[in-house]
């Protein structure tokens, strides 16, 4: 029991989590624009290699020197996976960076690729990165802790521009309003689809995440300065990646407290 209290406490209150040394510049540009470089230091480039080389297929959330969090669907079994930390642009060679095996990948047992439910997985790193100015951990949030309607939270990825458009070599940044569980559970919004575990952002048929996006982290700032990360990149409609009252659909992260916190003191 002492173990797993030391070990929570290691994993959700991080110290200095949260804080990039170089601050991000929050514009109100909804529609998506490059980010300043290094200012999302948590986040990751989650790489496989199923076309011969190492290629970006999803986004990811460090939370520790040794732990990355993001969405059970972005795995396949029949391949390897590897993260980059560190990354801005993934064309250019920037000095900082680290590319770190996956050792383990650890998807949620109650993961329905069906219905998106409990989309959400740990990676345990083959080994510890260094933290520094350019690759640090996010701050996790309470567990139960929900997000108010309209709270400005913003999503970051390398996902695509542009429905069926290429992605993007330049980290992403979009501002995304949170839509309460009330609003986006509607009939006209995404119904029983959306389930009190997930949280939605956007939808205002301007800005939305997009293929490449998946598992990234939905940011949200603290009073304090600090960021936590609320969401994982899930799910959005298949109509396009800027849909009206089709928000985009993240993992709440508050209702997986427990569960990462049982799976990093049992590995």
């Amino acid at each position: 029991m002492r173990q797993l209290l030391v070990l929570t406490l290691t994993i959700a209150s991080v110290c200095g989590c949260g804080v990039p040394t170089f601050p991000p510049l929050l514009s109100r540009v909804v529609a998506g624009e490059d980010a300043r470089p290094h200012s999302w230091p948590w986040q990751v480039s989650l790489q496989s290699d199923s076309s011969g080389r190492w290629r970006h297929v999803c986004g990811g959330s460090l939370i520790s020197s040794e732990w990355v969090l993001t969405a059970a669907h972005c795995f396949n079994e029949r391949y390897s996976y590897r993260v980059e930390v560190g990354r801005h642009s993934l064309k250019e060679h920037e000095e900082g960076s680290q590319a770190v095996a996956a050792a383990k990948i650890i998807a949620h047992e109650a993961y329905s690729v069906l219905l998106s439910r409990n989309d959400i997985a740990l990676i345990k790193l083959s080994s510890p990165v260094s933290f520094s100015d350019t690759v640090e951990p996010i701050c996790l949030p309470g567990s139960g802790l929900s997000l108010a309607h309209g709270a400005a939270c913003y999503v970051t990825g390398w996902g695509r521009l542009s429905t069926q458009g290429a992605l993007a070599d330049i980290l992403q940044q979009a501002l995304l309003p949170v839509v309460d569980h009330q609003t986006c559970s509607q009939p006209d919004w995404w119904s029983v689809l959306a389930t009190d575990k997930m949280v939605c952002a956007g939808g205002d048929g301007v800005a939305a995440g997009c293929n490449g996006d998946s598992g990234g982290p939905l940011n949200c700032q603290n009073p304090d300065g600090s960021w936590e990360v609320h969401g994982v990149v899930s799910f959005g409609s298949g109509q396009g990646c800027n849909v009206f009252q089709k928000p985009t659909v993240f993992t709440q992260v508050s209702s997986y407290i427990d569960w990462i916190n049982k799976v990093v003191a049992n590995n």
